[in-house]
C-alpha cells in the first residue's frame, strides 16, 4: 500500500512538470535557452523506476512466501495423515447394535442442563429402526431442563454431525461441550416445527438462530449439524432431511465433547449417530496481509 502510494505522487509530480513546461515554452517568447524543468523531470523519473523495481521484488517474494506456506501434500501423506485421524478416535459412527439392551450406550455419560431430575438412557430393540435391531431411548420427564447423552473424552472443534430420530418433543444434537452449562446445540421442535441453535454460557441460554422446520412425511428423520470456519468466521449450518435449514455465525466456544440432547417432557430414540472433523474446511495458513 505504502509503494503504491508513493508511485502515485510520482506519477503525479512528473505530470504536473511536465504539463509546466509545455505550458512554459507555449508561452516564452523565445524557444530557445536551457530548460530547467528537465533536471527535475529527469530526477523524478530515475526515482520512480527505482520504487517500480523495488515494488515488483516485494511482490515477487510474497508470492514466493505464499508458494511455500501452502505445499501439497503427496498422496503418502495424506494416506499417513487421515490414518491419523482414524487411529485417534474422531471418525465415529455408533449404530447401538452391538451393544447389550437395558444400558446406557458405551463411551458415554449423562448429564442434565437445568432444573430437574436425570432422564432414562437406554438401548433397547426398535423393529423400525434405521439400522435394526436397537436403537437408544431417551425419556425425559421434567418441563424445565435438558437431558444430555455425552460421547465420553472425545473433543472437536469443527465437527460433522447426523443422526436419525423419531418421536415427539425438542431433540437436538450438542457439540462444542464444555460442560452441561457450557455449549452449542441444534434443536428440532418437532410439534413446534421449528428448528433453533442455541449456545449456553454458564447456564444462560441465548438463541443464535430460529427457522421454520419443514419436515418429511417419514417415521424416521435426520439432523445434522456441520461448524465450519472460513477465514476468521466460523459458521454453524444445520439441515434436515437432507435440506439445509439454517446458518449462524458465531465463534465464542472453541473445541468440545459432543452428544445428544432432549429437552422438556419427552419420549424419544436415536440411531446411527455419525461423528467427523472437517479438517478440509480449516485454513491451512493465515491469510496475506495486504
Amino acid at each position: 500500500m505504502v509503494l503504491n502510494a508513493l508511485l502515485t505522487v510520482y506519477d503525479y509530480s512528473i505530470n504536473f512538470l511536465r504539463r509546466r513546461r509545455i505550458v512554459r515554452r507555449n508561452h516564452r517568447k523565445e524557444k530557445t535557452g536551457p530548460d530547467r524543468l528537465i533536471p527535475q523531470l529527469k530526477r523524478l523519473e530515475e526515482s520512480r523506476s527505482i520504487l517500480y523495481g523495488l515494488m515488483t521484488a516485494a511482490v515477487l517474494l510474497l508470492l514466493c512466501h505464499s508458494a511455500m506456506a501452502i505445499q501439497k501434500e503427496s498422496t503418502a501423506e495424506k494416506a499417513e495423515n487421515f490414518e491419523k485421524q482414524v487411529k485417534g478416535g474422531l471418525f465415529n459412527f455408533w449404530t447401538f447394535d452391538r451393544q447389550p439392551a437395558g444400558k446406557i450406550p458405551e463411551g458415554f455419560v449423562q448429564a442434565v442442563y437445568g432444573d430437574g431430575p436425570e432422564g432414562t438412557w437406554n438401548i433397547e430393540a426398535v423393529a423400525t429402526a434405521p439400522s435394526a435391531p436397537n436403537a437408544v431411548s431417551a425419556v425425559s420427564r421434567c418441563a424445565a431442563c435438558s437431558q444430555l447423552l455425552i460421547a465420553h473424552d472425545l473433543q472437536y472443534e469443527y465437527p460433522d454431525l447426523s443422526v436419525r430420530l423419531e418421536g415427539q418433543g425438542t431433540i437436538g444434537i450438542v457439540f462444542g461441550l464444555r460442560d452441561p452449562r457450557n455449549f452449542y446445540a441444534a434443536l428440532a421442535d418437532l410439534p413446534g416445527k421449528t428448528l433453533r441453535v442455541i449456545r449456553v454460557i454458564a447456564g444462560e441460554e441465548s438463541v443464535l438462530g430460529e427457522a421454520p422446520l419443514k419436515a418429511k412425511a417419514v417415521e424416521w428423520h435426520t439432523l445434522r449439524v456441520q461448524r465450519n470456519t472460513i477465514v476468521s468466521k466460523d459458521f454453524i449450518e444445520t439441515f434436515f432431511d437432507g435440506q439445509i435449514t439454517l446458518s449462524v455465525e458465531d465463534q465464542l466456544l472453541g473445541l468440545g465433547q459432543i452428544g445428544l440432547l432432549v429437552r422438556g417432557d419427552a419420549s424419544v430414540h436415536f440411531d446411527t449417530f455419525n461423528a467427523a472433523p472437517l479438517y478440509s474446511h480449516r485454513p491451512l495458513s493465515p491469510p496475506a496481509a495486504y
